[in-house]
């Protein structure tokens, strides 16, 4: 099972990538195991960052469904996204 990950600007810095896919990842919390790991020593900084962003799958926030114990599927595009703000 193969799901697309999309990061935000600053994730994208931070690994090097804006857009990767992941093997094997059951549920959003395996996605975010996997890309920490993917951070190495910027794990740390990589965890900040999702601290503060909202995850969406397939365009659906996760705290809609069942938060990072959402089933994910062949081919579902997992996204972060930075909260903003305008008028």
């Amino acid at each position: 099972m193969k799901v697309t990950v999309e990061l935000t600007y600053d994730m994208a810095k931070l690994l090097g990538l804006a857009r990767f896919d992941v093997e094997n990842a059951r549920t959003v919390a395996d996605v975010l195991s996997i890309t920490r790991a993917r951070a190495g020593e910027k794990g740390a900084e990589f965890e900040k960052h999702a601290r503060i962003s909202a995850v969406a799958v397939n365009g659906v926030l996760t705290n809609h469904r069942r938060g990072l114990s959402t089933a994910l599927a062949d081919g579902d595009l997992v996204s972060f996204l930075k909260a903003a703000a305008g008028g």
